[in-house]
């Protein structure tokens, strides 16, 4: 009782004050629990299994591990590592930081539940008799203990709750986001797996299918080298039989003069004996085959005594000099690289197949493969003169070096000659058993060379009418043909790869130049014919030293076909016409190339005019563009 009494007062004094500042009188007590509302304790008993309605959702524990002999001992030992990790990670407990938080006693609690209650008189009546215990020293505040705090519990419980779950929907997130991965990475695997299988199959194919052609092609090499030797053996036959032909030829046409010349003096002595004709089939009607053979024949016969009468021309032996020489010398004029597109000039319905200049005059001739040569006036491009005749395309066509005849090389096998003045044929040259690619005139205007697809070229006499040479050598179709200016020497560019060089009065090869490793398409000389251009079906043009028979250089702007090539008068600029639709200009003396952008398709053939102002290109739309 004395420790009681001995309560100091300022005690006393702080719980009146953590009760409400004088909460004994019930009227202060009613008027500040309906100001501020009733505040109270309630004692809450936990247990072990808490009668919490939330229903927590269990996480499925799928077994997403790699198929068994997929995984390796660097993929194992990560596995187990991620597994500990999230195993340490569920383990942890989340420790919330606590705010520093004073209990509350056990009167405190009590003057909360009374007053919670409404129980004013029953407070009144417990706070004067503690008041008084405590004065009187029989009560002690220590010894009374303090009330848990149940609500600063729950919070904490809730916060964790809280934590935990979004803790439990990250961990769902991420797993279904690994679940994820794995089947996109099982996916990509399987893929894989099957283009490789696919991929070993595919090869192990293709190995054997290599090896089945090794084989094949083995077992084809003995009778291909067989037919090799057969072909070189039938080449050289036929070219025998060739010369014996022509020798039996010309002792037929000796035999017919002397037999001429015989039955002219026989005639001269011998009585003349006419016979009567029957009168019956005199009167019989003349039927219309029976007309068109006699037609026939009566024209052969003329034709006949046409080309007796006339002789074979002699190739000359004293050449002018060429007059290009002079004139390459006193051209020092640069040259001319900026060409631009003038004129478009639309003369064939099929596509161009050669362009050539008047040696002379202001127009050029254009041959396309609609079966039409065109005579055109420049530079307003009028069509003066068309000439019809040919039964198949036009290849190639080439002025006489007077310039009023014109010969045309045709898909019929054959050669024509025509006459500019009145735009007839003047002369068919039938001979070729396949399609003539190729014509040129020889600078005497006597002769005639053609290159054809049948692996020959031919040489034409244009007095007598027929051919004076076939020259045999090339493998494949020969499909440029050009004399050497002011000679009697030619040039042949083959789809066997190779440039030859022919001897015209005798027929013979004098030297093959070998260099292009695919088909030759177009072969030509400079003005000054010291040099030599070719171009193939790849797009490479080469250059060569005529007078050694060496390569220069080569020129590779493929992968395009080369179709023509040919020089300016000076023999400086090289155009090439491509497949691509390209012009290309070479500069011999700086190696550059410039490009003419202007065909909407294959350019076939290229040519300049004679002062190089102006440069011709035709085109697979049947077009002729002029550049200046």
């Amino acid at each position: 009782m004395a420790a009681q009494q001995g309560m100091p007062t300022s005690a006393l004094r702080g719980r009146e004050e953590a009760l409400g500042m004088g909460m004994t009188v019930s009227g202060d007590t009613n008027e500040a629990v309906a100001a501020e509302g009733a505040y109270y304790l309630e004692q809450v008993t936990l247990t072990e299994a808490s009668e919490d309605d939330y229903e927590y959702e269990e996480i499925p524990d799928d077994n997403f591990s790699i198929p068994e002999g997929e995984e390796d001992l660097a993929k194992a030992i990560q596995m187990v590592q991620e597994q500990a990790t999230d195993t340490q990670i569920l383990e942890q407990k989340t420790v919330l930081s606590s705010k520093h938080a004073v209990p509350e006693a056990i009167e405190d609690f009590l003057c909360n539940f009374l007053i919670k209650m409404g129980m004013t008189r029953t407070l009144d009546c417990f706070q004067s008799e503690w008041y008084e215990l405590l004065q009187k020293g029989v009560a002690e505040l220590r010894d009374v203990g303090n009330v848990p705090d149940v609500y600063s519990q729950n919070m904490l419980l809730e916060n964790e709750n809280k934590n935990l779950k979004k803790e439990l929907k990250h961990y769902k997130q991420a797993a279904d986001k690994a679940r994820e991965d794995l089947l996109k990475t099982q996916k990509v695997r399987d893929f894989h797996r099957m283009h490789h299988k696919r991929t070993v199959q595919e090869k192990n194919k293709l190995i054997n299918d290599l090896k089945g052609l090794k084989l094949h092609y083995a077992s084809y090499e003995p009778t291909i080298r067989v037919l090799h030797e057969k072909h070189h053996t039938l080449l050289k036959q036929k070219m025998l039989t060739s010369l014996e032909r022509d020798r039996a030829v010309g002792q037929i046409y000796g035999l017919q003069e002397t037999l001429k010349h015989m039955e002219i003096g026989h005639s001269s002595h011998a009585p003349e004996i006419k016979v009567a004709p029957n009168c019956e089939k005199e009167n019989a009607p003349e039927g219309p085959t029976q007309k068109g053979l006699r037609e026939a024949r009566e024209q052969n016969k003329r034709k006949t005594k046409m080309k007796v009468n006339k002789k074979d021309s002699e190739f000359p032996t004293d050449m002018q000099p060429n007059p290009n020489l002079s004139l390459c010398k006193e051209n020092i004029c640069p040259a001319k690289f900026d060409y631009k597109l003038n004129n478009i000039l639309r003369l064939h319905e099929l596509p161009v197949s050669c362009i050539v200049v008047h040696p002379h005059k202001d127009i050029l001739v254009s041959c396309g493969e609609d079966r039409v040569w065109k005579v055109v006036g420049l530079p307003r491009g009028n069509v003066l003169l068309t000439g019809l005749g040919h039964t198949d395309w036009l290849s190639d066509c080439c002025f006489h070096p007077s310039g009023n005849k014109l010969a045309t090389a045709s898909g019929d096998t054959t050669v024509k000659l025509w006459d500019l003045f009145k735009g007839n044929c003047i002369s068919t040259f039938e001979g070729h058993t396949h399609a003539v690619w190729s014509c040129t005139w020889h600078s005497c205007g006597d002769f005639v060379a053609s290159s054809s697809l049948d692996t020959t070229s031919k040489i034409w006499d244009v007095n007598s009418e027929r051919c004076r040479y076939t020259l045999y050598g090339h493998t494949d179709s020969v499909n440029s043909i050009e004399f050497f200016p002011y000679s009697n020497i030619l040039l042949t560019g083959s789809a066997d790869k190779t440039l030859s060089v022919w001897d015209a009065r005798t027929g013979k090869c004098e030297q093959s130049l070998y260099g292009h490793m695919h088909s030759i398409n177009d072969a030509t000389f400079t003005p000054r014919g010291h040099v030599i251009a070719s171009c193939d079906a790849c797009g490479v043009t080469k250059l060569w030293d005529f007078r050694k028979l060496s390569p220069i250089v080569s020129i590779d702007v493929g992968p395009s076909p080369g179709n023509e090539v040919n020089f300016n008068s000076s023999g400086r600029v090289l155009a090439q016409a491509s497949g691509n639709g390209v012009i290309h200009l070479l500069d011999l003396k700086s190696g550059q190339i410039h490009k003419l952008m202007g065909h909407e398709s294959e350019a076939h053939t290229v040519v300049f005019s004679h002062d190089g102002e102006t440069l011709f290109s035709g085109g697979s739309d049947g077009t002729v563009r002029m550049w200046s």
